[in-house]
């Protein structure tokens, strides 16, 4: 018998991180209030530049 009901695991999921998120969550609140861009700096020097 052949079956055309293919397998859950192969199919792509797409997953939009702000519907993770419940609008009312500390964490936005913080993303908000606070400016974190000072940290790209300090941490660019821990990457690797050509890879």
């Amino acid at each position: 018998m052949f079956r055309t009901n293919p397998s859950k695991e192969h199919q792509p999921e797409l997953v939009n991180i702000e519907e993770l998120v419940p609008r009312d969550h500390l964490l936005r609140k913080i993303n908000e209030t606070i400016d974190f861009s000072f940290i790209a700096e300090k941490c660019k020097e821990l990457y690797c530049q050509d890879n």
